[in-house]
């Protein structure tokens, strides 16, 4: 980096509904810290910022649940989340709690000033409503069938099964979650935030700004939202657990937590400058400060839109300068979920490889989902320690520390003569500051992950081809130069390490009594460790993983797994009763499907022409995670052909068509095999 300067990095709020797994650590937390770790080795002025999201309808559901109240719940999950991330080693400068006074007031001070500055729409709408429970319902309390895609279990805010954002009001026989009523919809007011307001400055800022040197993944998001037209979002909700709106008239509202949470990054910087005798203010609103956020994928239209239109409307604030959002971490084939148990925890990995923080870092380092969700196996993670940590890394400076010891009782020796194999050896390690540096600073944490094991390599190669082993019997004047020229490099991956593997670096550097050596000494000084210089004795920066811890973690696997399916042979429950006229209502045909195609920017969506005997008509179907086009032509399927027609991105769908789902996911159509069945048929 050829400058420093200030920069505020700031890590995704983790609801405390639960405990912390590898999916957020590889989508957000490692790649912030190696970023953060970084900037500072490099003599910037840092503030890494995070804390606990403690409000919104997950929380409250989450206790409910339990049957305690939304506090326990925060408390319990704030206290294993915070303490996780200690003991792993993510180096925040601060890690706070939106439940804090501090947060209260930042989030209120905020919204007042917008408010005061006319940059919120008031407006009262129909909101559903339980006529049992007496209250309103947030999104997350309402569920139904999603309009989109059909799915029955879809949220009032989004549909997690085509990943369609929804209002409640949109849900097809939606049902309250709290007591199981159909709600009813009454009037209530909100304040809403114009983002259609903000499509100029948008368009300008990212669009036909700079910001193209974003990750392909954020910029198409971005610009596909902005595409389709902004609609004002409401910020605040009807809900008794979050901060209250501090205005007249808001008696009951709180905050929307989309609202609330990125201010709880303003806040945790205010909490954090204020114990360090820091001023706050530059690290959000000097101009030349440099705000970067780390997220997952499933966060960028409120990094992205919302919240730098809300830093706008406020006036005062600096913009991102970057959002470098990961895709998801799959887990052994399938999607991590936390309902479902489906995860490797971090607080358990913890406790069941207490020394072994680096590998997991190492490991989701190197296999990042940065540009497609990736795919995390036990056995991978075992291979990448025992044959990249340990033979290529670890082997490199157990050798060299072993044989110093060795041969001159732990003194640096004095070199004699450097050949051509040793400058250019030097010339090599001088480079790899800067390589890694552009990887780094470009948010390249895989390529750079591999690129410091290259140093290591370069160091293993230099001693295979010079072996000192057998060099001390007829060379001892070689030798010296040959340990020495090692050391260098051992020296450099001491600190070229830090920001990736920060325990396995400080081992190394109390190895060789190293402390004061920076970044880019390793690019520009000719020596890192001086002759007479003593070493301490060795230990083991890596050890292998036998088959049998392994063995242990993929057991863990299969219970939880034959678990779900136990549980998810469970009969669902019987349906409201339907009368005779209801089912004679429904006039289900068999269909052929004659042509199918990809629905242009989505990843869920088939657009599908059915021959269903009547006519040839286009069905929109949610299975395109499940069937490529070319499977479903000539399938017969179950066609419901007189649902009323319904737009989905703009395409009207004229049907639906009729499958079920098996314990471990697939969509499975219900079609008749018989060959003598034809399109048309009536089934009764």
């Amino acid at each position: 980096m050829s400058t420093t300067g200030r920069y505020t990095i700031t890590a995704a709020l983790p609801y405390t509904n639960g405990p912390i797994h590898i999916g957020h650590l590889a989508g957000v937390y490692v790649p912030a810290d190696i970023y953060s770790r970084y900037l500072r080795i490099t003599g910037n002025d840092v503030a890494f910022i995070c804390g606990s999201d403690e409000h919104g309808a997950a929380i409250p559901m989450r206790a409910k649940k339990e049957g305690v109240s939304p506090k326990v719940i925060i408390d319990k999950y704030h206290a294993i989340i915070k303490k996780s991330f200690s003991d792993f080693g993510i180096s925040f400068d601060n890690y706070s709690r939106t439940s804090a006074p501090i947060h209260h007031e930042t989030a209120s001070e905020f919204f007042k000033k917008m408010y005061e500055d006319d940059k919120f729409i008031e407006e009262t709408s129909e909101q559903l409503y339980d006529p049992e429970a007496n209250q309103f319902l947030a999104d997350r309390f309402v569920t139904g069938t999603c309009p989109k895609c059909g799915h029955e279990e879809a949220y009032g805010d989004q549909c997690e099964k085509c990943g369609s954002s929804l209002n409640a009001t949109d849900l097809i026989n939606p049902k309250s979650t709290i007591s199981g009523a159909k709600p009813v919809l009454k009037q209530t007011k909100h304040w809403f935030l114009p983002l259609d307001q903000y499509e100029d400055f948008l368009k300008e800022w990212i669009l036909k700004g700079h910001k193209k040197d974003w990750k392909p993944n954020v910029y198409g998001q971005i610009k596909s939202w902005i595409d389709d037209g902004l609609r004002p979002r409401a910020v605040t909700r009807d809900l008794d657990w979050g901060i209250p709106v501090p205005v007249e008239g808001a008696e009951g509202k709180v905050l929307y937590v989309w609202f609330d949470a990125p201010i709880g990054y303003i806040s945790s910087t205010k909490e954090w400058a204020a114990r360090e005798g820091k001023d706050w203010e530059p690290y959000w609103k000097d101009k030349d400060t440099k705000l970067v956020h780390f997220i997952g994928k499933d966060n960028i239209v409120f990094h992205c839109i919302i919240f730098p239109s809300m830093l706008k409307a406020e006036g005062s604030y600096v913009l991102p300068e970057n959002v470098p959002a990961n895709e998801f971490l799959n887990l052994e084939g399938n999607k991590l979920s936390t309902s479902k148990n489906w995860a490797v925890w971090l607080h358990e990995y913890l406790e069941e490889f207490p020394d072994k923080q680096d590998v997991l870092r190492y490991v989701l380092t190197a296999n990042a989902p940065e540009t497609k969700d990736n795919d995390f196996t036990w056995k991978d993670f075992q291979a990448r320690n025992n044959n990249e940590l340990v033979a290529i890394f670890g082997n490199f400076i157990n050798r060299v520390v072993v044989l110093t010891h060795k041969y001159y009782n732990g003194i640096i020796p004095t070199p004699d003569t450097f050949s051509e194999v040793d400058e250019q050896t030097l010339k090599e390690l001088r480079a790899y500051p800067a390589v890694i540096s552009s990887s780094i600073e470009r948010y390249r944490f895989r390529e750079a992950s591999q690129e410091l094991m290259n140093v290591a390599r370069l160091g293993n190669k230099y001693l295979a081809d010079e072996e000192p082993w057998k060099l001390i019997k007829t060379d001892e004047a070689r030798t010296k130069t040959v340990m020495y020229v090692a050391l260098q490099i051992a020296s450099a991956l001491a600190t070229l390490s830090e920001p990736f593997l920060p325990f396995t670096s400080s081992k190394l550097k109390h190895i060789l009594d190293q402390s004061a050596i920076q970044w880019n000494d390793v690019a520009k000084k000719e020596v890192l460790l001086s002759e007479g210089h003593q070493i301490q004795k060795g230990e083991l920066l890596f050890s292998k993983i036998e088959d049998s811890d392994i063995q242990k973690q993929l057991d863990k696997l299969e219970a939880t797994k034959k678990a779900n399916e136990a549980e998810n042979k469970a009969v669902e429950p019987q349906k409201d009763t339907a009368t005779f006229d209801d089912f004679t209502k429904l006039d289900l045909r068999v269909g052929i499907i004659v042509e199918a195609e990809k629905m242009p920017k989505t990843k869920k969506l088939l657009v599908l022409k059915v021959d269903t005997g009547i006519n040839t008509r286009t069905i929109v179907s949610g299975i395109a995670e499940h069937f490529t086009p070319e499977e479903v032509i000539g399938k017969k399927v179950t066609v419901l052909v007189n649902l009323a027609p319904r737009k989905l991105r703009g395409v009207e769908s004229e049907g639906m068509i009729l499958m079920t789902e098996t314990p471990q996911g697939k969509l499975v159509f219900l079609n008749p095999d018989e060959d003598d069945v034809n399109a048309g048929a009536v089934i009764s």
